[in-house]
């Protein structure tokens, strides 16, 4: 069962970090920091699109039109810290786990 929380929590911390890096990938591409004609620039924002998208657009389907401001990948990150501190000091405990 250690394992599994181990596990789970590692699966929660490697997403939070891909959510950090497609904000700031987004902010840079928006801003023409990085060259969008760039065959591994393109490549590597197809991937993080990728990855984040399926669990940004629930959330920017619930939330009202800010303009051009996206709090989407801020209320996931909410949401997962939520989903790891649930995990860590309520669910391994009933399991005799201490929190990690």
């Amino acid at each position: 069962m250690v394992a599994v929380f181990y596990t789970l929590h590692a699966a929660i911390s490697i997403y939070w970090w891909i959510i950090i890096g497609a904000a700031i990938f987004s902010w840079l591409y928006a801003f023409n920091v990085v060259n969008s004609r760039n065959q591994l620039v393109n490549s590597i924002g197809t991937t993080l699109y990728r990855l984040t998208e399926p669990a940004l657009r629930p959330i920017r389907r619930l939330l009202p039109d800010l303009g051009g401001v996206d709090i989407s990948p801020i209320i996931l990150l909410l949401v997962l810290t939520f989903i790891s501190m649930f995990l860590n000091y309520t669910i391994q405990p009933m399991f005799g786990i201490g929190p990690m």
